[in-house]
């Protein structure tokens, strides 16, 4: 059991989900952003958070959006490539959400498939923390999924057969699937949820 694991054990419910839900905001703002990428790094936090009823894998995926901020770019902390880590991590998150979503042991195995083709150390340390979890899960041990920065960036689940046409609109908010189960649908780009079915 990891640090953070057992810390966040030992906190109450409301302890818990305000800390799942406003630290990465609440550090940023503080200028802690070591604090931020480690947290951001740290398997368990990752897998707590996704787990939590009140947040789930999309509230994690904003999480990282929160180092997009112009003030942490231009911070004297700030790191190119560990922002790039991040990103990489966030992707490979958004890759997996359709899965994760359906079921959450799956998170060691979605990360390691994705990120093992990548060698940045905080990836390194993410992968690492995998054979600890006390989750039971099967584990990729060489990269087998798409990883995160191709041109995949996220698979929206929802129709029950083929699906025969998409569209973006213009202003790249949203995607429109058509499918041969006779129905439309406008999903949100970002949160990969479906707004209308028609």
């Amino acid at each position: 059991m990891s640090n953070f694991r057992t810390w966040l054990a030992e906190k109450s419910l409301e302890e818990r989900e305000l800390f799942l839900g406003k630290a990465p905001r609440l550090w940023l703002e503080g200028r802690q952003l070591n604090k931020v990428c480690r947290l951001l790094t740290d398997f368990d936090f990752i897998e707590a958070k996704i787990n939590h009823p009140k947040f789930g894998v999309q509230a994690l995926i904003e999480d990282y959006d929160l180092i997009d901020d112009t003030e942490f770019l231009t911070h004297l902390e700030y790191d190119a490539q560990t922002v790039k880590a991040l990103k990489l991590i966030q992707g490979a998150l958004r890759l997996s959400v359709h899965i994760l979503n359906e079921d959450k042991t799956q998170l060691a195995g979605q990360l390691s498939g994705r990120l093992l083709y990548f060698n940045a150390p905080e990836i390194q340390r993410l992968l690492q923390q995998i054979p600890q979890t006390k989750t039971t899960c099967l584990r990729t041990l060489a990269a087998s999924l798409t990883p995160p920065g191709g041109a995949l960036v996220r698979t929206l689940s929802g129709h029950s057969d083929w699906v025969n046409a998409v569209a973006v609109t213009p202003d790249s908010k949203y995607v429109i699937s058509g499918s041969r189960d006779s129905t439309l649908k406008v999903w949100d780009l970002h949160s990969g949820e479906v707004k209308f079915t028609l």
